[in-house]
């Protein structure tokens, strides 16, 4: 696969809150002796802002740290409006100051008019970055794609694409349709968030990317407008670093009490997968339904249950895992459950069996987050905020991991 360069480095421009950054060499990030030490001078910085750097906005955050210690920020990149379709770009900034300063705008994945997004970055045992991404026709509503109504060509697609570089430069998107998307899903998307590379002895150095679908509706139904009744949630897996991928555990059983959509999982220090997933109905309990695998995500231990304990709106988490045989579970989403407002972390010390509040990041409103250790003392929320709307910025938040207590 051919190594292409990314787009020019753009100017960041103060204006929105975000800091004035001088252009930097292209894939360069802001260099420090020790990116820990960051920790001390630093607790927020806003990567993207709504109406810079020729996008009207930016969504679905995705987050991982290279093996240098260098911070990769991916979001999508939507030209024109905030809509889910249209002209959109993966897009990726990079910080070499564990998440105080970004360096310029990279595209790393453009389809012309058409939408690129749902960013799924994995590191390998290699130090490659992986990424996974979906593409579809710009005038194709994800409707219109659940209900049949347009080409293969004009529905979603998968992409797989790396960098050996550490995010400088990438290689051209390969299509992998074929052996990630089953005959009878029509809607696809990869995460958002980021994926796992699996530590544990059973299936060490595993890639694992949640996933989600739709199926198509059984012949002769009528129940098209109910849409939502058929979504599905699966897992890829890759065992070669990323070149060839396979679907593993599947749950798409349209029993409109858990349907799947936008799961996120977390390797357990046990080897197990924990797995947890927006409950796109909004029927179940708290609106989250968890399960676990113990194969390296093959198959579920269980289908999806409602998971009470964790309560917030309809929207895409994040899991992580920190490290440590005792260390605890993370989770970040918008508390309230109604509305996609208070960006919050739980934590779990029973490996996701209950959860408890840990700390709450703002009152304001707050979209999609994914999380990122930066070191042990340290770990990062990559998430939408705003002062009126969840949209206006993606915001980077460290926080101490000594401020990660159970509460209430």
């Amino acid at each position: 696969m051919s190594v292409m360069t990314s787009r020019s480095p753009r100017l960041m421009i103060a204006m929105g809150g975000v800091t004035l950054v001088a252009a930097l060499a292209l894939g360069a990030a802001p260099a420090t002796a020790d990116p820990a030490a960051a920790s001390n001078r630093c607790e927020a910085s806003v990567p993207f802002a709504s109406g810079t750097e020729g996008y009207t906005g930016f969504r679905i955050p995705a987050v991982l740290t290279a093996r240098s210690g260098a911070l990769l920020a991916f979001a999508e990149g939507r030209r024109g409006s905030l809509s889910d379709a249209g002209n959109i770009d993966l897009v990726l900034k990079r910080s070499g100051d564990g998440g105080c300063t970004w360096g310029p705008l990279q595209v790393v994945h453009d389809r012309g008019p058409d939408t690129a997004g749902n960013p799924a970055p994995v590191l390998t045992a290699s130090g490659r970055l992986v990424l996974l991404s979906t593409v579809n026709a710009a005038e194709a509503s994800e409707a219109e794609i659940m209900r049949g109504e347009v080409t293969a060509e004009q529905s979603r697609r998968v992409f797989v694409q790396y960098s050996d570089d550490e995010g400088a430069h990438w290689s051209a998107p390969r299509e992998i349709t074929g052996q990630t998307k089953a005959q009878n899903w029509r809607w696809y998307a990869t995460g958002p968030g980021h994926a796992l590379r699996l530590v544990g002895a059973a299936h060490r150095d595993r890639l694992v990317v949640p996933a989600n679908h739709s199926i198509a509706p059984p012949a002769g139904s009528t129940d098209l407008g109910t849409e939502a009744k058929y979504y599905g949630g699966h897992l890829l897996y890759s065992d070669d670093g990323g070149d060839n991928w396979q679907i593993g555990a599947v749950d798409d059983n349209p029993d409109g009490y858990v349907n799947v959509n936008e799961s996120t999982a977390a390797e357990l220090p046990d080897g197990r997968l924990y797995l947890n997933t927006r409950e796109h109905n909004g029927s179940a309990p708290g609106n989250r339904a968890d399960t676990y695998s113990a194969d390296g995500g093959e198959s579920l231990v269980l289908p999806y249950r409602p998971q009470a304990t964790l309560v917030g709106p309809v929207v895409q988490a994040s899991v992580l895992q920190l490290t440590g045989p005792k260390a605890p579970l993370l989770f970040s989403g918008p508390a309230d459950p109604s509305s996609r407002t208070a960006m919050t972390l739980r934590i779990s010390t029973d490996r996701g069996a209950t959860w408890r509040p840990a700390l709450a990041l703002s009152g304001l409103p707050a979209g999609y987050s994914d999380l990122v250790q930066l070191n042990s003392r340290t770990v990062g929320v990559l998430y939408e905020t705003g002062s009126f709307s969840p949209y206006e910025t993606i915001t980077f938040r460290r926080v101490s991991t000594g401020e990660l207590r159970p509460r209430g």
